[in-house]
């Protein structure tokens, strides 16, 4: 298993549990993606993103599942991130914890 992170907002993950999908943040319907992390790159992602917000999930998911529909690209400083070219299921969750932003 390749775990990757995405982080969503308290209602994001609220909607996310009760729909079973997950289309994406606002920034990932722009963008034609769903954005998500991979370890070394979660703590950068919430000091950019969510630095303000209350109630941050951490959703892990396998890399190696999702397929096709993933791709490693450049974004920040050239750094390949993971993005994800397709609604998020919730069968695609392996786990999910609150996330401490300090």
């Amino acid at each position: 298993m390749t775990p990757i992170t995405k982080l969503l907002h308290a209602p994001e993950w609220a909607a996310f549990q009760v729909d079973g999908v997950f289309a994406g943040s606002a920034d990932d319907l722009r963008d034609g993606f769903i954005h998500i992390s991979a370890p070394d790159q979660v703590a950068g992602t919430a000091a950019k993103y969510f630095a303000d917000a209350a109630g941050v999930m951490a959703v892990t998911l396998d890399a190696d599942a999702l397929g096709d529909a993933l791709k490693w690209e450049p974004s920040r400083g050239g750094a390949l991130f993971p993005h994800l070219y397709r609604p998020l299921r919730l069968d695609d969750v392996v786990s999910a914890a609150p996330f401490n932003l300090l």
